[in-house]
């Protein structure tokens, strides 16, 4: 017999985060709020130009590939811009090394302080050394071992790497209370026009290596300055070029702030993609995504109706959409099975979203990979959360008959020929007749989950399925 578990979708996080596949076109206010108003140094397109100039000696002209695959995939010409082979394995050398080439001799002399999730301590760190000038460096205490290992050796003597906490807003917190404390300056992640200026110079190559404005550049979002730059930039130069900003669905700060308009602080988010998740967006990032006219992709419990599969882009669209984490993972894998690119969780946002996309035949799209820098223990869970998103895996809780033969008979009359039994692991025994056991099982297909329940339904046994996003669940990936 079989007893399905209530799902329960991230109970602690805001209930207005979409599940995959629901996505919807909404329009929402684009007037900066009141806190965004008063930055007293916004971004303009001068400010890239400027930074185009200021790092073209550090930074490397990273390649803009066709991949055939996505191209047969969407229909459109597909270019990735690789990022991930910057020299820091991520652009956020472009914005750090920006600001401080901008510091004079008594700040340079007083030091930087900056947090981040990993990619952009690389950038300070890198920068740290090029120009002899010591920082300390804040990031969670979950930052993957290679981005830890890669800032000390992109700073050496020059950085001092500090962990705190358990994410980005966390080790800012710790960032700025240092800069009070010490006076030295904050190379800000992300609000800050000139780290904002320093990102937007990919919008430029992109435009010099194609020759022609995009029909459509597709950026991944975390605290929103590499969106606000190149965004900026495409305005100014493509302004009929739709833009794509893409965020992992449990870390949906940029979307929160346009619904709400102005930035909000996010009660909980899921630290998986990790150098695209912080809870709150940056207030000048904002001030130029929304002044931009952007659009959000969102889930229907806003009230909203008429749910939609996929995205129709007009030209000039600027839109903010969502991602599910597991539908992430799946096109990390792909990336590496076909291309060879190792992407890192935030870097293969961009194309994880062109499926979500409907693009005119032929038209031109380019999809930023924003670095490169995952740690090769993290493979068994992006397996884990892949096979789930795609329907092929799947946990129950069993209660066994405590008699000879019963785990055979599973085996033969529930477990389909193309599934395997990929976890069992007893639970509890309740009594003498009976033990729970928790069984994870593999899919051949996916289709098969409906045979697979109804045989489950048919046997003697107490079944309950374990569903993802249910709290049970969430202990097992």
């Amino acid at each position: 017999m079989f007893r399905d578990r209530p799902s329960s979708i991230r109970a602690a996080e805001p209930d207005w985060y979409p599940m995959a596949g629901e996505w919807e076109h909404i329009r929402v206010s684009t007037s900066p709020d009141t806190a965004a108003q008063n930055i007293t140094s916004p971004l303009t397109v001068g400010d890239i130009d400027a930074a185009i100039e200021r790092i073209s000696h550090v930074i490397d002209a990273t390649p803009l590939q066709r991949s055939e695959r996505l191209s047969s995939l969407t229909g459109a010409n597909v270019y990735l811009k690789r990022e991930d082979l910057q020299v820091v394995r991520s652009y956020k050398l472009r914005g750090a090394y920006n600001l401080m080439a901008q510091l004079d001799v008594g700040e340079r002399a007083a030091g930087v302080v900056t947090a981040s999730a990993g990619n952009h301590a690389q950038g300070v760190a890198f920068a740290c050394r090029t120009m002899e000038i010591t920082g300390r460096i804040y990031v969670p205490s979950n930052t993957p071992k290679q981005k830890r290992d890669r800032i000390r050796a992109h700073g050496g003597e020059f950085v001092e790497l500090i962990l705190t906490g358990e994410t980005y807003d966390a080790a800012a917190a710790a960032a700025a209370a240092d800069v009070r404390r010490t006076g030295a300056t904050m190379v800000a992640p992300f609000d800050d026009a000139r780290t904002a200026a320093g990102q937007g110079t990919i919008a430029a190559e992109i435009l010099a290596q194609l020759g022609a404005a995009p029909d459509t550049v597709l950026v991944p979002v975390g605290g929103g300055g590499c969106i606000a730059g190149i965004a900026t930039y495409l305005r100014a130069h493509a302004p009929r070029t739709a833009i794509v900003g893409v965020e992992p669905t449990g870390a949906a700060s940029m979307t929160a702030a346009l619904v709400a308009g102005g930035p909000v602080t996010l009660t909980e988010i899921d630290p998986f993609v990790d150098g695209a998740s912080v809870k709150r967006v940056g207030d000048l990032p904002y001030a130029v995504v929304s002044a931009l006219g952007a659009e959000v992709v969102t889930h229907t419990s806003l009230g909203q109706s008429d749910r939609a599969t996929t995205i129709r882009l007009d030209p000039e669209s600027f839109v903010m959409a969502n991602l599910d984490e597991g539908a992430l993972c799946t096109t990390m894998l792909e990336l590496y099975q076909n291309e060879g690119i190792i992407a890192e969780p935030a870097g293969a946002l961009s194309v994880a979203a062109l499926g979500n996309i409907t693009f005119e035949p032929g038209s031109t799209v380019v999809c930023l990979i924003s670095g490169g820098n995952n740690d090769v223990s993290r493979y068994g869970e992006i397996l884990e959360r892949s096979l789930v998103n795609l329907g092929l895996k799947h946990y129950f809780l069993v209660d066994f008959p405590q008699e000879p033969g019963a785990l055979r008979r599973f085996l033969d009359e529930v477990l389909g020929p193309e599934d395997d039994i990929t976890l069992f692991e007893y639970v509890k025994r309740n009594n003498r007749e009976t033990g729970a056991a928790l069984v994870g099982i593999e899919l051949g297909k996916a289709e098969g989950l409906g045979e697979l329940l109804e045989r489950m339904e048919q046997s003697r046994m107490q079944v309950e399925r374990l569903e993802p996003g249910s709290p049970a669940y969430r202990y097992l990936t």
